[in-house]
């Protein structure tokens, strides 16, 4: 039997009352499908026969919970002195609160591509979808890009029920709103947008939802794909959406108005809108006693100019402007160079391709050999070429201080912009000096200035910060106490804004 598609890959066929016909349908499409799971059976009761039909994909499903709610009560639990309808199985026979049905053949497929079974009925133009999903899942664990010492040890996973739940079980208010979706015509990955009703702009939600609905894709495998579908300006460097796997830090997102992303199949859920300083932000800050948060956030700043200038400085000083430097340490590159034969600009960029190349490595390789691998490569490469005299011991001291630094950041794709900002200063300060690397500053923050996040200005609040005074410099590069931190940013709605007092 041939099976006709409409444009979003979908079959446009309601049930039939005929149970054949529903069954030669289904058998077309499940075709050559090994783990399907199909059973028919009939029903005689009163002088009555009624053949009932199920459908499951085996490894998808919860087997035992199949059985136990609805094969055992169909054959085994069926008093006599009942009817068989699809009226009579539905609301007293099949043992489930989680089941609706469906009048479209499509919905109930889709249902069973979800986990879900399907129970057709002959004579009906129905079929009952119990919830019976049981997908291959780990289990919840540390998360391991975010880690810190203070704070809950749990992270999301990618099962998508199991992502939710962890943001129900720390904000428990009816407010808390799940709107859910679907994206992806072949992968049709369940996706849901998080958020307070009373705290959200409703034009923010409305932004998110039409941005989701503006483009048609195969598949969404992770919540990665949908960032770079979600970003309004896809040529920057910088991540317009922050991502994160720490349930705290999406749910105190949620209470300051944004909204967070949840994707089937990603450890990963993203929050919007965002700023430069949320990338910033640790959980750890909120947990430690705020002048320990407020020290380790500054460290994180100075720690993002280390990355970005820290080579290229070195390169325009030591190239265009030596005599600023003292003059024992200006002989001590001097020493430290003159067995070198590179010009110091090719120096540099030896050497920091060098320690990306291993810190790549580092990534890929399993497990400790990967840590490994990093640390003792970067001593033995590092030492091997000062020794054949292909780079200066000053110059491993510098490229291995930018390393150090990077790490310092919080957020890994805020971290590797920076990393890949660094390339571009050391061609600056080599070509133009300090007035290169003005240069490089000044384009960086023009650029930063022009991007925005559904909305918000990615430097607030640098740029429209009077809007509410101070108050969104509560949560900036020095975090007030907790007790000071009255009111919400500028995400919540204006006149819902207050979120602590004193009783």
């Amino acid at each position: 039997m041939k099976i006709e598609y409409n444009e979003h890959n979908e079959i446009e066929m309601p049930i039939s009352a005929d149970l054949d016909r529903n069954i030669e349908v289904l058998e077309a499409l499940f075709a050559d499908w090994g783990d399907i799971v199909q059973k028919r059976f009939r029903l005689e009761r009163q002088s009555q026969m009624v053949d009932v039909y199920i459908l499951y994909i085996d490894g998808l499903t919860d087997n035992e919970m199949v059985e136990r709610t609805i094969t055992r009560p169909l054959l085994y639990e069926w008093r006599q002195s009942e009817a068989v309808t699809f009226e009579q199985l539905f609301h007293n026979q099949t043992e489930a609160v989680d089941l609706v049905e469906e009048t479209q053949m499509m919905e109930a497929v889709s249902a069973v591509l979800k986990g879900d079974t399907a129970i057709f009925v002959d004579g009906s133009e129905r079929a009952m979808v119990l919830s019976t999903k049981k997908f291959p899942t780990r289990s919840v664990s540390e998360p391991d890009k975010e880690a810190g010492l203070k704070g809950p040890k749990d992270s999301f996973n990618e099962n998508f029920r199991t992502d939710t739940a962890l943001l129900r079980r720390r904000i428990k208010d009816p407010k808390m709103k799940l709107k859910q979706g679907m994206i992806g015509q072949r992968s049709r990955t369940v996706y849901g947008l998080m958020y307070m009703e009373d705290l959200v702009y409703p034009s923010l939600l409305e932004k998110i939802q039409k941005k989701l609905e503006s483009f048609e894709i195969d598949g969404i495998y992770d919540s990665g794909m949908l960032v770079h579908l979600l970003e309004e300006k896809w040529y920057s460097p910088f991540p317009q959406v922050q991502t994160t796997q720490r349930p705290d830090k999406a749910a105190s997102a949620i209470l300051e108005g944004r909204v967070v992303l949840v994707v089937d199949n990603s450890p990963e859920v993203i929050i919007l809108p965002t700023t430069w300083n949320t990338f910033f932000q640790a959980a750890d800050d909120y947990y430690n006693r705020f002048a320990v948060g407020t020290f380790a956030r500054c460290l994180r700043y100075l720690a993002a100019y280390i990355t970005v200038l820290l080579p290229g400085l070195y390169v325009a000083i030591t190239c265009y402007y030596p005599q600023v430097l003292p003059t024992d340490f200006l002989l001590a590159i001097a020493g430290a160079r003159s067995d070198v034969t590179f010009p110091i600009v090719v120096e540099v960029l030896l050497m920091e391709l060098l320690f990306e190349l291993l810190r790549e490595a580092g990534i890929r390789l399993p497990g400790q050999m990967g840590n490994t691998i990093g640390v003792v490569g970067g001593l033995i490469v590092g030492q091997a070429a000062v020794d054949a005299a292909l780079v200066s011991t000053i110059v491993v001291i510098v490229v291995a201080l930018t390393a150090i630094a990077s790490f310092a950041i919080p957020n890994e794709e805020f971290s590797s912009t920076f990393r890949l900002l660094k390339f571009a200063m050391i061609l600056f300060g080599a070509l133009w000096g300090l007035y290169g690397i003005m240069l490089g500053i000044l384009m960086i923050q023009i650029h930063l200035s022009s991007l925005e996040s559904f909305g918000i200005p990615y430097m607030m609040p640098l740029v429209a910060g009077s809007i509410d005074d101070e108050r969104e410099f509560q949560d900036f590069v020095l975090r007030k106490p907790i007790f000071t931190m009255q009111y919400r940013p500028l995400y919540a709605r204006r006149h819902n804004r207050l979120r602590f007092r004193q009783k």
